[in-house]
């Protein structure tokens, strides 16, 4: 029964990087070649606005899926240890996004992210607590693969995307 988390994990990592580094777009080549904005932020939190509290607020949410998802697939690591997968994750893609200039490498998405991850694995401990772990797994799994259907089906046929 790993697999199919397994499965469903991977397609969620493929799902999180195409939003996080390209924003959904078909055309990578010319985000690569044609966007090149390098810029970094290390100040947290700085210049608070509206927008800037909803790009929080979705950098938290895409990434509550990441901790779920770690937590079925990685039992037999730390608590500790995933968070530290989820933290070098999110770090690895601000990394990526100054290195390539394909976007803003900021503190506040890394904390943002890691924060999403970090209640995604806090939820999976407390609902543990209260459902079998399997009856938990497959309600997670069923869930977070409907969303990624969704999403999946509203960006391919429904949604233009403008980088």
């Amino acid at each position: 029964m790993k697999i199919p988390y397994r499965a469903l994990f991977s397609f969620y990592l493929v799902m999180l990087l195409w939003l996080v580094l390209f924003k959904f777009s078909y055309d990578i080549i010319s985000v690569l070649a044609h966007h090149q904005v390098q810029s970094l932020n290390l100040i947290p939190f700085v210049g608070y606005s509206h927008t800037t509290a909803r790009e929080m607020f979705e950098n938290f949410a895409v990434f509550i899926p990441f901790g779920l998802l770690l937590a079925i697939n990685a039992k037999r690591i730390s608590f500790w240890c995933q968070l530290g997968l989820i933290s070098a994750f999110s770090l690895g893609v601000e990394l990526v996004q100054f290195i390539f200039a394909i976007g803003i490498t900021d503190i506040t998405d890394f904390i943002t992210n890691t924060a999403g991850g970090f209640i995604g694995l806090i939820l999976y401990r407390i609902c543990g607590k209260y459902t079998a772990p399997d009856t938990l797994n497959r309600i997670i799994a069923v869930i977070i693969a409907l969303i990624l259907i969704v999403i999946f089906f509203l960006r391919v046929f429904v949604v233009r995307v403008r980088y």
